[in-house]
Formats: structure tokens, C-alpha cells, sequence
């Protein structure tokens, strides 16, 4: 469950001298943090476009949203010009070039949810080559327009005056504790100074100074000195020397990749998401055809036919292996899980902790970008303040036992980046939530397109998320019709209640033709502008 403390408000962004650019018609930003979606603004105010917004607001979300995502991490975006079709970048995390076999720095912790606890292992030797930093460079050199060293300053400015904490990163340190204690350099990231030193309360300014002046290098070679410079080789000698698996040949290796995006129909609508090797957009491309086999278009939220074809779209998109040979399928979709079916085998998924970042400029330029850090290894890049991310430490890795992944070889990850069009319009999306991410994504869908809702109100409608035959559902007061209530009683009874909306179903942040939207089960932050 989360927390009940009432939200704290964020420190605001002071603003960058105007640009002579000409001014956007309109901008939208949706991220999970107010100072991520403030540092988009601050650009999009200074005349930058959404890729400069996009890479100054995931800046500023390694600093606000630690916990979710570091430039130690991995990413994938979708990037659209209006008249064009999308591209996908790929800077998700790869698995190092040779395997460690003994010495390795690696070990369980325990994540305490509150209702349930979690298993997972943190460690140097749980650290895959990260590829976040690269990514966001290479976003900014295709797409880009505005000066590094200007789209760098609210990030800068948000590390080095810190990030007031509001309740749902409050919530989220109590949960990863062990985490965030597992060394003396990440201790002191989250404000504790010692051993005994308590979890800071909500409204605890916390700073990252060394984050700040590595952030003064980007505009210089600060991402060449992450994967080839002085900060590479220490990162791969502290890996070497401490039990890790990685190596300066794997970061001097790192390819960031450029892909055509996964394209499906929804009813009347065209949507574009990560394709392989992420399994994301092709779990969420096979609920949608699911919905649309299972629910008639003129059904009604929360009706048993929704609920029913909710639970199918969850079912079939669970483990897609189980389904392949189902007569019904179409061609497409059959291709689509004999895909997946081969990606199961090959590439091995990281599933953890998320963010995401919606931004349209109103010129024309559009982007969905997903971060993802995992947990965080507990490693802290001496005199950076970068968390590396723990990739490595997930199980549905390692299912035959850890340390047993593919050599050289990108991770799949369940991140969703996604562009819906519907009638010329445009929508962003993406989620956090792991393997909540494809079924909070479809249940925003179908809102949109079969029950019409506005975004902030298909955002907001209440989840549910079935896995391994166990059904969770969110039941805030008067949220579902009587009629839903009657069905989950006679179909799951067992089911898992949250009384209120919980970040454990995702975390979805989108922007539209005509709104932005945050969802506020991650205390997320919309920002808009409209000009005559």
C-alpha cells in the first residue's frame, strides 16, 4: 500500500533566457516527478524542441527519481516528426562480453512492500554495461537542437540544490532500504550519514553535488570519459577488482541502436512500440489484439465483457510460449508469438523498477522515453554520484540459476515507450511497473479508444493486473460499477484489494492532442502550454 501523507510541493526551476526561436503552438510534458517535468519546461520555454526537453527532463529524473533511474541504467524511446514515422531507440542494457566464474560480489536483499516482501541481489557482479548515458547523447545528436551545455542547467542546478522528497519516494526508500544501505557511497546519496542514520522524512531536501559536476561534463566529453575515458576504467577496475562481471572492453563497446518500431492496429487506431529484442511492445501489441477478439467496442467500462477481456488480454500476453498454436490467431499475431517464443530463448528480460517521460513540443517533434535502473547495485561511480544499475541481479535472467545469461548480448526489457494515432491525432504514452507495464498500458488504451474517456479520467480509472492465475485489483470508493463488483466476486473471490490506487499497477504518464496527464499513483506531474 502506499502512503497516506499528503503530497509535498516541489521546489520550482528557475527559468533559462528566451531562445529567438520561434514559439511552439502548444507543449504537453508528463513525467513522475514535478522537478522532471519543471526541467522539461524550463527548455521548452527556452525554445528547445521535445528531444532537448526530453533529455534535460531524464537528467533531471536520475537526480528526482533515484530510485527508478540513473544514467547507470538503460532506456528505450520512441521518437516521432510529424509526417514521418516513428523510430525506436534501443540504449537498454547489455550483458557483459565474458563471465566472472569466481570471487563475485553478489547477494540477496530483501524489499519489504509492506503486504508482500520481494528477493533481489545487488553487487558489482550484478552490474550489466549501462547504456542510459549513451542513449540520451545520441537522442540529442540526431534530434536535437538546443546547446548541450544549456539543456544540461535544470538538472545541474535541481543536483546540486537538491530534491525535496515527497511521499512516494519516501515510500519507495523504506521499501529498497537494504538497497540504499548496501554501501557507505549510496548511504550518503540518500541522506544517511551512518549505519544507524534514519530514512529521511518526507520534505528531506537531498543533494547530489557530485551528480551536479558531472553533469558540467556532459557538454564536454563527460559521456566518452563514462565508456572510454578515465571514469570508464575505473568503473571496469572497481568491477574487476571488487567481484564484478564487467569489463572496460564492454564499455568501450557499447552500441546504442536505432530500430523500426513494433506497428499494430486497435480498432481504429495506429500504435507504434519497442520491437525486439524488448519484449514490451509485443506483450502489449498481443493484449490489444486479445481485447479486441474478446470485447465488443460498444461495451462499457467496468461491464463483465470488460473485465472478462481484461483478464483474457492478461492471460494470453502472460507467457505467450503457452499460446502459440491457437487456431484463431491471425497471421500476424502468429508471427508476433513465434517471435516472442524465439526472444524467450535467447534474450534474457530485466523487469524492474521504471519511469517515463511524455513530452510533444507543438513543432512537430514527439517523445515517449522509458528509464529504467533496476534497484540500483548499491555501486556508486566514485565522483559522479551515478547509482549502476543491477540488471544482472533479476531472476527471470538467470532461470536455469544466476550468472547463466547470453555473453554479449542486449537485455530484453518489458518497457513500452508507445505512440498511439488515432484520426491524425497523437498520443504518447509509457509506464514504470515491470511486468505491470503492458497490462496498465492496455487498460489506457481501450479507455481511450472504446469507452472515450478523457486522459486524466483513463489514467486514473482503476486497475487490475492478473498473474499466475492471481488477480489484483484496485477498488477505490465507487470506482467500479455494481455489476463489476458482482463479477470479481463470483469469478475472484481471492482476489488481492488495494481500497485505493497503488503504484504496484504501474505508473503511466501521457500527453495528448488536447491534455497531459500524470498518474497519480506515482505522484506524477503534467505540464502544458498554450499559445494563441
Amino acid at each position: 500500500m502506499g502512503p497516506s501523507e499528503p503530497a509535498i510541493r516541489q521546489g520550482t526551476l528557475a527559468p533559462m533566457p528566451s531562445s529567438s526561436r520561434a514559439s511552439a503552438r502548444f507543449w504537453r510534458v508528463a513525467s513522475g516527478h514535478a522537478d522532471t517535468s519543471a526541467a522539461a519546461a524550463v527548455v521548452l520555454d527556452a525554445g528547445g524542441n521535445a528531444a532537448d526537453a526530453a533529455v534535460a527532463a531524464a537528467l533531471a529524473a536520475t537526480v528526482a527519481e533515484p530510485l527508478l533511474c540513473s544514467l547507470g541504467g538503460g532506456a528505450h524511446a520512441l521518437v516521432q516528426a510529424d509526417g514521418r514515422a516513428p523510430l525506436a531507440l534501443d540504449c537498454f542494457t547489455h550483458t557483459p562480453r565474458q563471465r566472472r566464474l569466481d570471487e563475485l560480489d553478489f547477494y540477496p536483499i530483501i524489499g519489504n512492500f509492506g503486504t508482500d516482501v520481494q528477493e533481489f541481489h545487488v553487487g558489482m557482479a550484478s552490474i550489466a554495461t549501462p547504456g542510459a548515458a549513451a542513449g540520451l547523447l545520441a537522442l540529442h545528436q540526431r534530434f536535437g537542437h538546443m546547446p548541450l551545455a544549456e539543456i544540461i542547467l535544470p538538472a545541474r542546478r535541481l543536483a546540486a540544490q537538491g530534491v525535496v522528497l515527497n511521499n512516494i519516494q519516501t515510500y519507495a526508500l523504506h521499501i529498497l532500504e537494504p538497497i540504499v544501505r548496501a554501501t557507505e557511497d549510496s548511504a550518503r546519496l540518500f541522506g544517511l550519514a551512518g549505519q544507524d542514520a534514519a530514512i529521511p522524512a518526507v520534505g528531506t531536501r537531498v543533494r547530489n553535488p557530485d551528480l551536479a559536476d558531472f553533469f558540467n561534463q556532459l557538454p564536454g566529453d563527460g559521456i566518452d570519459n563514462l565508456y572510454r575515458g578515465e571514469l570508464a576504467r575505473r568503473l571496469a577496475a572497481d568491477s574487476s577488482g571488487g567481484g564484478g562481471h564487467l569489463r572496460l572492453a564492454d564499455l568501450n563497446g557499447y552500441q546504442v541502436r536505432w530500430r523500426r518500431p513494433l506497428r499494430w492496429q486497435y480498432r481504429d487506431a495506429t500504435l507504434w512500440s519497442t520491437p525486439p529484442p524488448a519484449f514490451g511492445g509485443m506483450m502489449l501489441a498481443l493484449a490489444c489484439a486479445s481485447l479486441a477478439r474478446h470485447q465488443r467496442p460498444a461495451a462499457s467500462f467496468g461491464s463483465p465483457e470488460h473485465l472478462g477481456a481484461l483478464c483474457h488480454a492478461m492471460i494470453e500476453s502472460e507467457d505467450l510460449r503457452q499460446h502459440l498454436e491457437q487456431p484463431q490467431l491471425l497471421a500476424s499475431e502468429r508471427a508476433l508469438r513465434a517471435a516472442f517464443a524465439g526472444l524467450c530463448q535467447d534474450a534474457p528480460a530485466a523487469r524492474r523498477g521504471t519511469t517515463h517521460i511524455s513530452i510533444d513540443d507543438g513543432r512537430g517533434l514527439a517523445v515517449a522515453l522509458t528509464l529504467s535502473n533496476g534497484e540500483g547495485s548499491g555501486y556508486v561511480l566514485p565522483g559522479t554520484g551515478i547509482i549502476l544499475n543491477n540488471m544482472l541481479g533479476e531472476e527471470d535472467i538467470n532461470r536455469t540459476g544466476f550468472h547463466t545469461w547470453p555473453c554479449n548480448r542486449r537485455l530484453a526489457s518489458m518497457m513500452a515507450p508507445t505512440i498511439m494515432n488515432r484520426g491524425g491525432r497523437r498520443w504518447l504514452l509509457g509506464s514504470g511497473g515491470s511486468n505491470r507495464i503492458r497490462t496498465a498500458l492496455a487498460q489506457v488504451i481501450t479507455n481511450l479508444v472504446d469507452f472515450k474517456l478523457p486522459l486524466d479520467q483513463a489514467i486514473a480509472a482503476p486497475r487490475l493486473h492478473l498473474e499466475r492465475s492471481r488477480l489484483a485489483v484496485e477498488l477505490p470508493d465507487q470506482a467500479w460499477p455494481d455489476a463489476a463488483l458482482d463479477w470479481l466476486a463470483e469469478h475472484y473471490a481471492e482476489a488481492r484489494c488495494w481500497p485505493e490506487r497503488n503504484m504496484y499497477f504501474g505508473g503511466v504518464h501521457a500527453v495528448g492532442p488536447d491534455a497531459a496527464s500524470a498518474d497519480p499513483r506515482r505522484q506524477g506531474q503534467a505540464r502544458t502550454a498554450d499559445r494563441q
